[in-house]
């Protein structure tokens, strides 16, 4: 059984990392070079920064943060925000990021999918889904979780699957923040609709957390952001903690945990 990614991210707005809840509320929580190193080192599977306030602003990713980034770590790493068609995608590509994830202009455009996956492999092209909870299911959301597209989540993703997406990020809006633990539900809903890996996001609190998503939401990957910017947990802590439970994980060291 191939091991499930422990995956870090740091949502980054004016060249710093920052969190908050529900996408609003934002706190500084760091330089995104500094951290992305930082977790390297403790043994992260892959990073995933997300200029969260680019597509907002009308604006490329500055390059320059990407380039350090990409100088500092040697595991893959996805970037994501703004991003509005392929020439953005080849540079991000160039400066030395592994995917790109891509959500707005997607949902503006859905060829940009098979552009994307058709120029550089599917493998590049990450398919990043914000989705709200309401009574008939999940819509998706765009602009940093503030405009409804209309879209169904689930008819969303297939779509973008047959395009070429070679990975879905999927952020809970309504968990995002909350510490609360992801939407196990959608989750699953959403790993057995496709084929292609699913990485949970939104709502991480604690490792039990991260080893319900793998289990009951059926992820292939868990992407988290509090836990570890603010040191409640160590990725050493985060894996022995799944490993111990029958995950297959990657191992980095000994530490222990309980939740």
């Amino acid at each position: 059984m191939l091991a499930k990614r422990i995956i870090p991210c740091l949502d980054v707005s004016g060249g710093r990392v920052v969190k908050g809840v529900h996408f609003v509320d934002l706190q500084d929580a760091g330089d995104p070079v500094v951290l992305g190193g930082r977790y390297y080192e403790e043994g992260a599977d892959e990073l995933v920064f997300l200029d969260i306030t680019a597509t907002i602003e009308d604006r490329e990713i500055v390059l320059d943060w990407v380039r350090r980034v990409a100088d500092s770590i040697f595991i893959p790493f996805t970037v994501g925000g703004g991003i509005r068609d392929a020439d953005q995608i080849q540079a991000l590509l160039r400066a030395g990021a592994d995917k790109v994830s891509i959500n707005s202009a997607a949902v503006r455009n859905p060829e940009l999918i098979r552009q994307g996956a058709r120029a550089f492999g599917s493998q590049c092209i990450v398919l990043a889904v914000d989705a709200k909870r309401f009574p008939a299911g999940w819509k998706v959301y765009v602009g940093g979780g503030r405009s409804e597209t209309g879209l169904d989540a689930l008819e969303w993703i297939r779509e973008a699957e047959q395009l070429g997406a070679g990975e879905i990020l999927l952020t809970s809006i309504d968990r995002d923040g909350t510490q609360h633990g992801y939407d196990l539900e959608l989750l699953r809903r959403v790993s057995e609709s496709v084929r292609i890996p699913v990485i949970a996001s939104g709502g991480a609190g604690s490792p039990r957390h991260l080893f319900e998503a793998l289990t009951e939401g059926k992820a292939d990957a868990v992407l988290a952001a509090s836990i570890f910017h603010y040191n409640r947990y160590s990725l050493d802590q985060v894996k022995e903690y799944l490993d111990a439970r029958g995950i297959p994980v990657r191992r980095h060291s000994t530490n222990k945990v309980t939740a």
